[in-house]
């Protein structure tokens, strides 16, 4: 009998019709995107200090290879454009606090009251990871500038789209910073009950693959020491998170046989 409290907490969320999972999700949807606009609204001020950032490597590859590097804006629009994107981007950086805890409370909309806690150990673990991340791509990104700028022939002039160049910061930023946060990801997949610690530690080799994969792309093959020092990093991530879900499904088990246990003793 004193069982049954317990099981009546989880039931709501585990009988959700498709069609309340839909409108659950849409409003966490909206929540997140009122988030990244109010951080894009900061970010349209600070779009300019960035774009200033942008220019740094390009000058400085230009002065080392004596070769002329330009930015250009192709059409009367693209410096309004360029300046929306960054400030978008901006706003999802300074918003990741909150678009993290959406994505959390919707995969997990079923914990317990004592596991709310959780929630806590996610956010103080994503929130760092991802910015980390950002920053490994913004600290790779000068690096990537000047290898692939050594392949401009001799005595040319390099006219770079503004917009591509920066497509391709914000690319490898933010794949930085979701390939670092994924390993959390994986983790609060197996406290959802979805994957087993084993099964994600079975699955490394396929990891380790995926992740140089990732690493070679975002990097340049010459560069190997670049596309290492990523590599690591996501390799020890994948591995502690699996380590983590192992633990998580032990403590899972001892508590499901103390609450059988106790199921048997009060019938």
């Amino acid at each position: 009998m004193s069982a049954m409290p317990r099981r009546s907490g989880r039931d709501p969320e585990r009988t959700m019709t498709l069609a309340g999972h839909l409108r659950e999700l849409r409003r966490r949807f909206l929540i997140a995107a009122l988030g990244i606009v109010l951080g894009a609204a900061f970010g349209w001020w600070a779009a300019q200090y960035v774009f200033v950032g942008l220019q740094v490597p390009i000058k400085q590859a230009a002065a080392d290879s004596g070769y002329l590097v330009a930015l250009n804006f192709d059409v009367i629009s693209g410096s309004f454009d360029l300046t929306f994107q960054i400030a978008v981007t901006i706003g999802i950086v300074v918003a990741s606090p909150l678009w993290l805890y959406e994505i959390w409370a919707f995969i997990t909309p079923g914990l317990k009251r004592k596991e709310k806690q959780y929630t806590f150990g996610f956010l103080g673990a994503a929130i760092p990871l991802f910015l980390a991340g950002c920053a490994v791509g913004w600290i790779v990104m000068p690096r990537l500038v000047e290898v692939l700028l050594e392949f401009q022939p001799a005595d040319t002039v390099a006219n770079l789209s503004a917009r591509y160049y920066y497509d391709f910061v914000l690319k490898l930023m933010l794949a930085c910073g979701v390939g670092f946060v994924l390993p959390v990801f994986l983790v609060l997949l197996n406290f959802a009950g979805i994957l087993s610690g084993r099964r994600i530690l079975r699955s490394w080799r396929i990891a380790v693959l995926l992740i140089v994969v990732f690493t070679a792309a975002t990097t340049p093959a010459t560069d190997i020491m670049s596309m290492l020092a990523l590599a690591v990093p996501l390799v020890l991530l994948y591995l502690a998170a699996a380590g983590v879900s192992v633990l998580n499904d032990r403590r899972r088990a001892k508590r499901d046989a103390a609450f059988l246990d106790s199921d048997l003793v009060a019938g």
